[in-house]
């Protein structure tokens, strides 16, 4: 029978002398992985007080991490993963709103976190790379030849995780993970993704993301394969680093596929051990060149830090397709009348002829009891389930043979001149550009009606917008119609992302063409042609605006 908690995933290691976890600097088996996390979880216990057993932890990808995982699972703690790419304000708010009563750092995370008011007291900070920290550990390890524990309360319903989502589409929110859903994430995940014993998967995404700890972590645990774990993800350190560690699996998003597919190509790129990685939001054309120049597949999924289970992939379905549902329960629904959708009618590109009546929220009408929740928000739990559904808040639609597709979130489909046009299109055919890293696309007020098209390319350092031919490449892509050509294209060296690596939409909408960034405005009629936005141009644009008495999109 599956071990239902993480705890007793991690002690069916003791023992196992296989390779658990590999750095750059020091490989440790999954026996020393095991003995490493009791010692966390006997300091933890020491140290508990009263109030949710919650632990922050601050911290890049380092072993650390691993075990206070490991820790967490054994002593019956929560885990609550602190993005170390927050700051300020932010940052102060994600610790307080999750009450830790610890909280696991570095030196560099205790700068990050100087001035201010986190609500935890600087004697319950564990400081990683100070002298003291390892001597407090040291006072827990277990005997030689002991047997290491859990604490015997820890069922499948004990809370193990608090996940903060990305953040790409607004304020972040703790979403709760048990140690039952994440064990059977690691089961499942492990066959689903061809995780086995001899695997050694390598993660470059974050720990405190549920991308890295429910689909590469969570797994490997449970099929007893091999962690090789870099502080962080380097496009240029990527092919280095899964020949030093042997990877042959990992887990990305779709901007890091893009940063290593802009690295030089060279003849010799296909000689590594990688056989297959799974992830979101990589294009099938980056899927296509990764496949060319890596030998590697990348399996494109659908989930979140709130739930998962709701498709499931089948052999030989259409390329971009997410899969099939479940359960007859998952479905897609107009978000107002709660009518299922009917098919798409697609044209020769995949284009949607009908997306007013296809296009809808993806839906498990008998999923509000799998959801377990947003710590300490009830006005978010209330936004994901309602009339006793779990609403996903990502859209899709449904081909004639059941396949389902992903359309975007609510705000990626934009109304222009009237209709709606798909924003992850224009940003999968800017995405085909070779000299586009990354694109976000996302609507921007009209100054008299509606909405129009905004584009935010990243381009390679030293690329300027007059490299990219923009309207010559635009024309000849057959599958974008006039609506969806962008109005607005900012240029970028390095655009916003989450500390997951996901680009910040929201943040790059809500600044719109008022950024500070270069922007190029297209002018004319007809064929595309762009010219640079001044000062000038932008308070002209304002005036139009206030003119048709639209300036309260402005603020």
């Amino acid at each position: 029978m599956p071990h239902e908690t993480i705890a007793d995933l991690l002690l069916a290691r003791a023992g196992d002398r296989h390779p658990g976890l590999l750095t750059r600097e020091r490989n440790f088996t999954w026996d020393e992985v095991v003995a490493q996390s009791a010692a966390r979880a006997a300091l933890a216990r020491s140290l508990r007080t009263e109030g949710p057993f919650h632990i922050g932890v601050l911290l890049e990808n380092v072993p650390e991490y691993v075990f206070w995982l490991g820790g967490a699972a054994l002593s019956g703690a929560t885990v609550v993963g602190i993005n170390p790419t927050r700051r300020g304000a932010y940052l102060e708010q994600e610790v307080r709103h999750t009450d830790c009563q610890l909280l696991v750092t570095d030196l560099a995370g205790l700068a990050l976190l100087d001035g201010l008011d986190i609500g935890v007291a600087p004697d319950r900070f564990l400081v990683v790379d100070e002298p003291e920290y390892a001597a407090r550990l040291a006072a827990h390890a277990q005997a030689p030849g002991g047997a290491p524990a859990r604490d015997p309360a820890v069922t499948p319903d004990t809370r193990m995780l608090l996940l903060f989502t990305s953040g790409t589409t607004g304020a972040s929110k703790a979403a709760i993970c048990s140690h039952g859903r994440l064990a059977a994430l690691g089961h499942s995940n492990a066959a689903k993704y061809h995780v086995g014993r001899d695997d050694v998967c390598y993660c470059p995404m974050p720990l405190f993301h549920g991308n890295a700890l429910m689909a590469l972590w969570a797994p490997a645990l449970a099929a007893g394969a091999t962690l090789a774990l870099p502080p962080k993800f380097s496009a240029s350190h990527f092919l280095a680093d899964v020949r030093f560690f042997g990877a042959t699996f990992f887990t990305y998003v779709g901007k890091a596929i893009a940063y290593v597919l802009a690295q030089p190509e060279e003849e010799t790129d296909g000689d590594n051990p990688l056989t297959h990685a799974f992830g979101t939001e990589a294009s099938p054309e980056d899927r296509a060149a990764f496949l060319r120049r890596f030998g590697c597949r990348l399996i494109e999924g659908y989930g979140s830090s709130e739930g998962g289970g709701l498709l499931k992939r089948v052999s030989g379905g259409p390329a971009g397709t997410l899969g099939v549902p479940a359960r007859p329960s998952v479905r897609i629904v107009h978000p107002t009348t709660r009518e299922t959708c009917p098919p798409a009618e697609l044209d020769e590109h995949g284009r949607v002829t009908n997306p007013e009546a296809a296009i809808g929220e993806i839906v498990d009408t008998e999923g509000a009891a799998r959801f377990e929740g947003y710590y300490n928000n009830e006005a978010a739990n209330a936004e994901r389930v309602r009339h006793g559904w779990y609403w996903t808040g990502d859209l899709g639609y449904v081909d004639a043979s059941g396949y389902f597709y992903f359309a975007g979130r609510s705000g990626d489909w934009i109304r222009v001149d009237g209709e709606n046009t798909s924003a992850l299109l224009t940003e999968r055919v800017l995405r085909r550009h070779p000299l586009v890293v990354a694109a976000a696309v996302f609507g921007v007020p009209d100054p008299r009606s509606g909405d129009q098209v905004m584009a935010a390319v990243e381009l390679p350092a030293g690329t300027r917008f007059e490299d990219l031919g923009l309207p010559d490449f635009l024309a000849a892509q057959e599958d974008l119609g006039p609506k969806g050509v962008p109005r607005f294209v900012r240029v970028s060296h390095a655009l916003p992302a989450t500390g997951s690596g996901k680009l910040r939409k929201k943040e790059m909408q809500l600044a719109g063409w008022r950024t500070e960034e270069p922007v190029h405005r297209w002018v004319g009629r007809g064929r595309p042609d762009y010219a640079p936005m001044s000062e000038d141009d932008k308070a002209a644009l304002r005036e139009e605006f206030l003119a048709h008495g639209r300036g309260r999109f402005l603020t």
